[in-house]
């Protein structure tokens, strides 16, 4: 992957950004899971930028992008975004998260309508709660980080067992973008989802909605995006056979709606 490009935002904050594709066409920004770098779209990019200038990005916290000792908020990353758009002279673009991702794609349609034509949330949820679980988790990584330890745990939770067995190679892709994310990055990350609760605003996304879940989550459980989707006036559910990254474990799926929708 060629080097990425980097804005500085307004509290400092720099962060690391790369065009796909050819810029005549309608614009498609992505945006990550925790724990990974703008690179798990690395599959989908060929495909995707057939019919859009793909943009991606790493959050703060994470890949290129500065990763900043403290509590981040949902609300800075949304204005990580808005500002990025900004810096960059698009007024409009089409708007895929995946899990934080999702998060930060919820405060877009609740805050920053006006930049978003299409919206895609995919394995995510209006609300991850309670605070003591990631109290911890944020506590374990400011005092003793075991990164190795923290990478199982994630891979666990985003994959089937089937497909670690099958697929290694992308395991290890995944466990080394882990490995690499600084700790305090990370526990910025938990911290915006334990203090999110989008249960009564997100019904103002007026928008067109596609939400992505997977049948097997135990992150952002099914019942999540089943709950999400009938807050929403414009949604609609997509469902696959899959865990977590549900872009990664079915790929083909996962694009065709994605296009299907954008259409």
């Amino acid at each position: 992957m060629n080097a990425p490009s980097f804005i500085t935002v307004g509290d400092g904050t720099r962060l690391a950004y790369r065009f796909d594709g050819q810029a005549d066409k309608p614009v498609l920004m992505l945006s990550n899971s925790i724990g990974t770098t703008m690179a798990m779209w690395d599959p989908q990019i060929a495909s995707l930028s057939e019919n859009f200038y793909i943009l991606r990005y790493d959050a703060r916290g994470h890949g290129a992008s500065d990763a900043p000792a403290g509590a981040y908020s949902l609300d800075r990353l949304g204005h990580d975004v808005v500002e990025l758009l900004d810096a960059l002279h698009l007024d409009r673009v089409h708007f895929l998260g995946i899990s934080l991702g999702g998060f930060v794609g919820q405060w877009l349609g609740i805050y920053a309508p006006q930049r978003l034509d299409k919206l895609i949330l995919a394995n995510t949820s209006a609300y991850l709660g309670p605070s003591p679980q990631w109290n911890e988790r944020i506590r374990q990584l400011q005092t003793s980080p075991d990164m190795a330890a923290v990478a199982e745990n994630f891979l666990g939770n985003w994959f089937s067992a089937d497909f670690m067995r099958r697929r290694p190679d992308t395991i290890e892709i995944f466990r080394a973008m882990l490995l690499t994310t600084p700790p305090q990055g990370l526990a910025g990350s938990f911290a915006a989802v334990r203090d999110t609760d989008l249960r009564r605003t997100a019904t103002l996304i007026d928008l067109p909605v596609l939400i992505i879940a997977g049948q097997y989550d135990t992150v952002t459980a099914l019942s999540h995006s089943e709950a999400l989707a009938a807050l929403l006036p414009q949604a609609r559910l997509k469902v696959l056979p899959v865990v977590h990254l549900s872009n990664i474990e079915r790929p083909v799926e996962f694009v065709a709606w994605v296009r299907e929708f954008l259409r």
